[in-house]
């Protein structure tokens, strides 16, 4: 099934499943405060008015979607076997009624724990039922109609082959495949004929090891049938890239990208950035200035140090630093090539003679990184990313794979800084850490660097 589907199959799921669990918690009231003592085998005392439990329902309807969901219980297979269906519920439950339980303890609420002990139960129980009734619903032929996609296979034999081994592999029981047909030794006729003989409701059209003026034209007949065609867009491979479908300006693309995509996470990033840079940039405007003033008088020539830097794509820009050498730095590197620490096109020296006796102690505690917070404000750099590079060291990449960690954003720390930065004396480890950024980035990875970085900087943990 598409993606969408799922996705709003699985919605419709959660608002159900968290209103069985509202009414368990209305069920698990109602029994205690009205069913005699006799039947519950205990003589308990008078409970609060169901007004007192109200506020649990703030903690069930945003919770019991979550931990279902982290528990597997929208991933299952639609006819899964039935214990595994009761071990995840059964493990959802007790996390809700611990998830209940945690601000009665510590908010000292005086109610009444047996309600949250039936509610456990009865949770259990009206959505368990409720699963038996969905399973008996979906093998029903009203439940085949409203649910089964009835899919024809159309490609070349190689394609749809290796798509039926997938479709049994994976159990889709909401598909049910009603024939196979060769598009390129079969006519658009023989398509149309088929689709009338098996009523089928979308087609899928596998492209790989096929002509796409054949794959243009079963597409038009699906049009015109009114039958969905699913065209699968693997024809191209890739090692790396994610695909995704959009539009541009109206017009179907697929999209191939190896790095993070737009979302709310990105635009969580930006404000981040934005903001901890202005207002880090405030509070330490004196203490900033205080340095510039100790490097103006200690050592001859400009407080700050310029050098263009490749960014996002390799586009040039002017990163600032303290400046923590000798104003003729960059005349004497070539001196000092050989002593290079660093395998491949980079340069690092851990006793660097150029170092200033006060720019050895700003590069230990990292100070002479924080005029980059103005780099960031001009949004040439980020908080969090891999550490920019100078133009010439990019230019000297003998691994074109290399340029793929210039697909995002440089930054003030990165997870190279954070894993033991003294530790990696070779380029393609340093890279290696940065593509395993970008490959697996997340808001919730930037604030993990960040937090990371807060005790390396203060130790002048690995700093050079």
């Amino acid at each position: 099934m598409l993606r969408r589907d799922r996705q709003l199959r699985t919605q419709v799921h959660q608002l159900k499943d968290a209103a069985l669990f509202g009414l368990a918690l209305w069920l698990a009231h109602f029994v205690r405060d009205h069913v005699p003592a006799q039947i519950l085998w205990w003589n308990f005392p008078p409970i609060e008015p169901f007004e007192e439990f109200v506020w649990i329902y703030l903690v069930i309807i945003p919770g019991v979607p979550l931990i279902l969901e982290s528990q597997g219980f929208y991933q299952r297979p639609l006819f899964a076997a039935r214990r595994e269906t009761v071990w995840i519920l059964l493990k959802s439950c007790i996390l809700v009624s611990l998830g209940v339980i945690l601000p009665i303890f510590l908010f000292r609420f005086q109610l009444a724990r047996s309600v949250i002990v039936l509610f456990g139960f009865f949770s259990f129980g009206l959505v368990l039922a409720n699963e038996e009734l969905l399973r008996i619903a979906y093998r029903s032929r009203f439940g085949e109609l409203q649910l089964k996609k009835r899919v024809l296979l159309v490609g070349a034999p190689e394609d749809t082959r290796r798509m039926l081994e997938q479709l049994r592999m994976r159990r889709h029981d909401d598909l049910e495949v009603l024939g196979e047909l060769d598009i390129n030794t079969s006519s658009i006729e023989d398509l149309v004929k088929l689709l009338h003989e098996t009523s089928a409701n979308s087609v899928i059209l596998n492209a790989k090891h096929t002509v796409f003026g054949h794959i243009e034209r079963a597409i038009h007949a699906c049009e015109i049938e009114g039958v969905e065609a699913w065209l699968m867009a693997d024809f191209f491979k890739t090692h790396i890239s994610q695909t995704t479908f959009d539009d541009f300006y109206g017009r179907p693309v697929l999209v191939f990208r190896s790095a993070p995509e737009a979302s709310w996470q990105g635009v969580c990033k930006q404000l981040l950035d934005l903001s901890a840079a202005l207002v880090l940039l405030i509070l330490l405007a004196l203490p900033l200035i205080l340095v510039g003033l100790a490097i103006k008088i200690t050592s001859p020539g400009p407080v700050l140090f310029k050098q263009r830097r490749c960014g996002l794509n390799g586009r040039p820009f002017t990163m600032l630093k303290f400046r923590s050498m000798v104003s003729d730095a960059e005349q004497r590197k070539q001196e000092l090539a050989a002593l290079n620490e660093m395998g491949g096109p980079v340069f690092k020296l851990t006793n660097d003679p150029r170092i200033t006796p006060i720019g050895r102690w700003l590069r230990k505690f990292s100070v002479d990184e924080f005029p980059q917070l103005l780099n960031v404000l001009r949004g040439e750099m980020s908080l969090v990313g891999p550490r920019p590079l100078p133009v010439d060291e990019v230019q000297r990449f003998d691994d074109p794979a290399h340029r793929r960690r210039l697909s995002v954003k440089p930054g003030l720390t990165c997870l190279w800084q954070v894993s033991g930065r003294n530790q990696v004396k070779d380029f393609k480890d340093w890279v290696r850490l940065d593509l395993e950024y970008i490959d697996n980035w997340s808001f919730w990875l930037d604030l993990k660097i960040l937090w990371r970085t807060i005790p390396v900087v203060l130790s002048g943990a690995g700093a050079k």
